[in-house]
């Protein structure tokens, strides 16, 4: 089972562009700004989330890699970003071979639920894990190390059908390999007021899953889209954008729904 010292969430959605990375970019500086210890575990070959919080590609020469192939620890592998409170472990593109290397091992989906039970993961208060975008084996590890699963649902005509797949892998992870694993919530992301189909796509999204769905919207917003650019969370970049403002209520939500959960 995860360890319960910290709340590990696992961010993810098998369609790409919806989100993903920049939600768990700056979902985690809003908690690290109100003083949490955060750590991003970045299991996307691509690299984003590293990229995203000025990790250059010459710096990671210990990844989420070597994590995976028990070569390193959390300690080993975890670089202090410029956020005060959040470090990450980067995504190198090692990670594309890393599924064959371990495909024959019978613990092959438990080696980052391992790797985040160990003594020096204890320190983060949250662990928020960012996925590729689609359903492999870097994915599972991350659901079956997790207590819980946030996604980011992009406002358009077929979330839902993306998301009933995603709810069906969730369920099978938790009848199979984690049967705590839960839905921490999801998020609606590129949202834009002046367009009727995603006031709609909301609507229909809350109508089939209620309280699951963030009150929170984040907007289509540039200042956000730009921030990655600058190796900055939109948070740092710009914190009166629409954008940012959003993600720092999405974070007192996540909050909010962890101590409720305590107390329930």
């Amino acid at each position: 089972m995860p360890h319960a010292k910290n709340r590990i969430i696992t961010i993810a959605n098998q369609k790409g562009g919806v989100g993903k990375t920049t939600t768990a970019i700056n979902l985690a500086t809003a908690l690290a700004a109100i003083g949490e210890e955060v750590l991003i575990v970045d299991i996307d070959p691509q690299g984003n989330a590293s990229t995203g919080l000025g990790i250059d590609r010459r710096d990671r020469g210990v990844s989420a890699y070597d994590l995976l192939t028990q070569n390193a620890s959390v300690s080993d592998t975890a670089i202090e970003t410029a956020v005060p409170h959040l470090s990450i472990i980067p995504s190198t593109m090692d990670l594309l071979g890393v599924e064959m290397e371990i495909a024959g091992t019978p613990d092959r989906v438990f080696r980052l639920r391992k790797a985040l039970q160990a003594d020096d993961a204890k320190s983060y208060s949250y662990v928020l894990i960012d996925c590729p975008p689609s359903l492999n084996l870097l994915t599972m590890n991350a659901m079956a190390a997790a207590h819980s699963i946030l996604v980011p649902l992009q406002c358009e005509f077929f979330a839902l059908e993306g998301l009933s797949q995603l709810l069906e892998t969730v369920g099978q992870v938790r009848d199979t390999l984690n049967p705590t694993l839960d839905i921490q919530g999801i998020v609606m992301t590129m949202f834009d007021a002046r367009n009727n189909l995603a006031l709609q796509v909301v609507d229909d999204v809350r109508a089939h899953l209620g309280e699951k769905v963030y009150r929170t919207l984040i907007p289509r917003n540039v200042r956000v889209s730009e921030a990655p650019s600058y190796g900055k969370p939109a948070i740092l970049y710009d914190l009166k954008c629409a954008g940012s403002q959003a993600y720092l209520q999405l974070a007192s939500e996540v909050i909010q729904r962890e101590r409720n959960r305590k107390a329930a």
